[in-house]
């Protein structure tokens, strides 16, 4: 018989533990009978939507309509430089939008990726989900779908956002687009309903001054969001290619199933990811998570990384667990 070292038989103590946990959390969740509404959303962009979503609620509507109709405030905003209308447009000149959404219940998932003309992504996505056999569906065809499912054509480029793009175009084009620094600002909305049941969507723009066709990981389910009805959701924002190449939000999530806090499975998606990429901590990559008892956190490899909690007595933007944090907490 092989010796087990002390190093093993804490790994795997702490794994067993985590299978506990995650099955209280469930048996909890279960027994309340009725868990009060909770909505986490990247950014303190993501308060109004948060506060939409819990409006949906309240009149009765399911927690995949308040992800849709709580994400419409944020797309409609052109404020927003990085959703929908007033998003920035890619290397040509064109804004080409992705989204995503997904249900708890029956594991429903639809995306869209470089969709143009269209104001709202998410509703997109969710009639792929609902009307069709397939979840993903892509430029052309994602805008065709989207017409002949009567969603109307909107001009997406602002007049502030065209003046921003010949500016940049008369610049070094490809020291831009290189830049991640237009890469922010993604909407990630996670609704806990009272019942219990979850859902969750995520829109954006994109990397700003991409190259035409680019998908990050906003409409990758697994990657910019997850959600699993018996533990929980996670949603992710910043730099989508180091978020898809590790499905960073279903990372979260199977952390949460083993038993952790989201906060904490935030913290160890990154400092896993970190571990095995080149850049370290350098990522840009920010978590947030909702599990099944209505318990919230988030992580980020920035300084400050706030995002949006919303209940029916309050709603306020928190500060997310920093690069500090994670730093100093690696073994």
């Amino acid at each position: 018989m092989t010796k087990m070292t002390r190093r093993q038989f804490i790994g795997q103590t702490a794994l067993a533990a985590g299978a506990l946990n995650a099955t209280s959390l469930i048996d909890e969740g279960a027994a309340a009978g009725r868990v009060a509404p909770m909505m986490v959303s990247t950014w303190r962009h993501g308060k109004p939507a948060n506060e939409a979503a819990l409006e949906v609620l309240r009149t009765g509507g399911s927690p995949l309509d308040a992800v849709e109709q709580g994400i419409w405030v944020t797309e409609a905003d052109a404020r927003e430089s990085s959703v929908g209308i007033g998003g920035i447009p890619n290397a040509d000149g064109a804004v080409q939008l992705d989204a995503c959404i997904m249900e708890g219940p029956g594991h429903g998932a639809g995306s869209v990726a470089a969709l143009e003309d269209i104001l709202h992504p998410i509703s997109v996505a969710r009639r792929v989900m609902e009307q069709t056999p397939h979840v993903m569906l892509v430029g052309d065809g994602a805008r065709k779908f989207a017409l002949e499912q009567g969603f109307e054509q909107v001009e997406l480029l602002t007049e502030e956002r065209r003046r921003a793009w010949l500016a940049w175009s008369e610049q070094n084009a490809r020291e831009k687009a290189e830049n991640p620094r237009f890469s922010h600002d993604t909407v990630a909305l996670l609704v806990l309903g009272a019942n219990g049941d979850l859902a969750g969507g995520c829109s954006t723009s994109g990397w700003g001054y991409k190259l035409p066709g680019r998908v990050g990981d906003s409409p990758i389910i697994g990657s910019g969001l997850y959600v699993d009805n018996e533990v929980g959701a996670a949603g992710a924002t910043g730099t989508g290619e180091n978020v898809m190449r590790y499905c960073g939000s279903f990372m979260v999530v199977e952390y949460m199933r083993q038993g952790l806090h989201p906060r904490d499975a935030c913290i160890e998606t990154i400092r896993r990811i970190a571990s095995k990429d080149p850049l370290g901590f350098n990522l840009d990559i920010h978590f947030i998570a909702l599990d099944k008892r209505g318990r919230q956190g988030a992580a980020g490899c920035s300084t400050r990384f706030d995002y949006s909690v919303t209940t029916e007595t309050s709603s306020e933007v928190l500060q997310g667990a920093g690069t500090e944090l994670l730093q100093r907490t690696v073994p």
